[in-house]
């Protein structure tokens, strides 16, 4: 059986130096508790000597219990010149009172006399007292050799002495780090393996991704012997990000066949990628590997076709061993099969040789060669289904009539949406302010509409994009308005076109309400 791997998230101290990421104490916790529950063997909480909001961390820590997850707090090798009983942020380490405690020393000399400013042998020093320290204190103690690669290629002998004299401190683990992600797989998994006759102490890796080989280089590590990999949750970090966890996890244990967390977390992927992006106020990419909506989406006809047929001919895994599903996508390339299997999805079912199947489709192609997309307004095309499957049925309103403006009042802009609507024979005529004219229009629809269907108060506008299809008409183009509504518990996006801002965004909001008074 091949060995076990040990997960080790820095999500929370390296992930949360990536830029426009910003946790909060209280963001921290959630994330941490998360994590545990996954069952990552390692949860990085930060570096107690470089701020506040850390040590504030680490205090509030001490009153939680993990039940899987070690927590570690991080700090550099005492500083030059200094005796490490005498460091205050050495003691601030001990006074996190975490099990484990992450060192990071320097390995290339480089950064030895170049940027430390010290002597080789000093540093040597510096490596040892430090790990020698927190062991005598009674703390697992896991040594992050920075730059691990780039040393030893400068001074593999002296890279070597850094790895050996952490070893003889009594370091738990060594983990070879890509901190500059400027090495290739075939470097890291030769240094590795190098590190695995040379040293007992299990060795570790840590990328980075600015080559986007950070997840290809620490499974490169452990092929080599590696059995400790460090990452973050969607790859936050410096720079380009670290290795993510979110593609290195279900590599390990799909493909490559290694223990990691537990097998009954793994369909929880998805969420766990998904809670930290909405904790750090991100948009998920779509395009993640194995977790993003993209991930397992079909659009060519003739793939979609084959994946009805046999579904590992398209798809390398089952999307809900990761908690993702599959999509399929119906645009102006899509085929019948990609029709029948969106059909299914939305809760319509159509017969193959159905007249209807070449209407819906010929409308599509015909809508979308005006601008219109329905890969993200699945929704709209919810309802042009509808509409044809049940031959042009009544609808449940009409918008009779809208005016939207813009007016100057002293220094501020004051932006006003009326808005008249009809039921059956009752009309409602409304009027509203709005941060914009697509915001009071929102506002003036729900609010007419909520007189006669009071469940729509609940349907927010959570997203708004536009987009000028055909930019050589100057101010006369088309423009594509696609939103995503919530009620709270679902998501759903419409598509709206016109020559007309307003307009476009007025025929989205419409079917964002009709959809929603339609779903069951």
């Amino acid at each position: 059986m091949k060995p076990a791997i040990e997960i080790y998230d820095t999500t929370l101290r390296d992930g949360s130096q990536g830029e426009g990421i910003n946790f909060s104490v209280a963001d921290k916790l959630r994330i941490a508790e998360r994590l545990d529950q996954f069952g990552v063997h390692y949860i990085e909480g930060g570096w107690p000597g470089s701020n506040p909001k850390d040590l504030e961390f680490f205090a509030l820590a001490q009153r939680r219990r993990f039940r899987r997850a070690r927590l570690a707090a991080f700090s550099m090798t005492r500083r030059k010149g200094i005796a490490v009983d005498r460091d205050p942020s050495l003691r601030q380490l001990l006074e996190a009172q975490t099990p484990v405690i992450t060192i990071v020393g320097k390995t290339w000399l480089l950064h030895v006399r170049e940027v430390l400013r010290a002597k080789p042998d000093e540093n040597l020093a510096m490596i040892s007292d430090t790990i020698a320290f927190f062991k005598a204190h009674g703390r697992t103690v896991i040594y992050d050799a920075e730059h691990s690669f780039d040393g030893y290629a400068d001074e593999p002998e002296y890279a070597l002495a850094t790895w050996r004299a952490a070893e003889r401190a009594g370091a738990d683990r060594v983990v070879l780090c890509d901190t500059n992600g400027g090495r290739l797989p075939r470097e890291i998994a030769e240094v590795t393996a190098l590190a695995r006759r040379e040293l007992a102490v299990p060795i570790g890796i840590h990328t980075h991704d600015d080559c986007g080989l950070g997840v290809a280089n620490a499974m490169a590590a452990v092929e080599a012997g590696a059995t400790q990999v460090q990452g973050t949750i969607n790859g936050y970090g410096e720079r380009t990000g670290n290795c993510n966890l979110t593609s290195a996890i279900p590599i390990l244990h799909f493909k490559l066949g290694h223990r990691t967390v537990p097998a009954g977390s793994l369909p929880k992927l998805r969420d766990l990628s998904v809670f930290v992006d909405e904790i750090a106020n991100l948009k998920p990419d779509g395009r993640q590997p194995w977790v993003g909506a993209a991930a397992f989406a079909h659009k060519g006809g003739m793939h979609v076709h084959a994946v009805e047929r046999v579904v590992r001919s398209y798809e390398h895994i089952q999307p809900e061993a990761v908690g993702n599903t599959r999509r399929v996508l119906v645009s102006d390339m899509s085929g019948r099969s990609n029709l029948l299997a969106k059909a299914r999805e939305l809760g319509f079912h159509l017969a193959p040789d159905a007249p209807e199947v070449r209407a819906i489709l010929g409308r599509v192609k015909e809508l979308e060669s005006q601008g219109y997309e329905f890969e993200a307004a699945e929704a709209s095309l919810a309802l042009l289904i509808r509409g044809i499957l049940e031959h042009n049925p009544e609808l449940l309103f009409t918008v009779e009539g809208y005016h939207a403006s813009i007016r100057r009042d002293g220094a501020n802009s004051v932006c006003e949406a009326a808005v008249k609507v009809r039921v059956g024979n009752r009309h409602a005529h409304t009027v509203a302010d709005g941060d914009g004219p697509v915001n009071a229009l929102d506002e003036a629809l729900r609010q007419g509409l909520a007189k006669f269907f009071p469940r729509v108060g609940k349907v927010r506008l959570t997203d708004y994009k536009v987009r000028i299809i055909d930019t050589g008409t100057g101010t006369a183009a088309k423009t594509r308005v696609l939103i995503q509504s919530s009620d709270g518990s679902r998501e759903w996006g419409t598509v709206g076109v016109s020559e007309n801002i307003i307009t476009a965004s007025l025929q989205a909001l419409v079917d964002s309400m009709e959809y929603a008074l339609l779903r069951k």
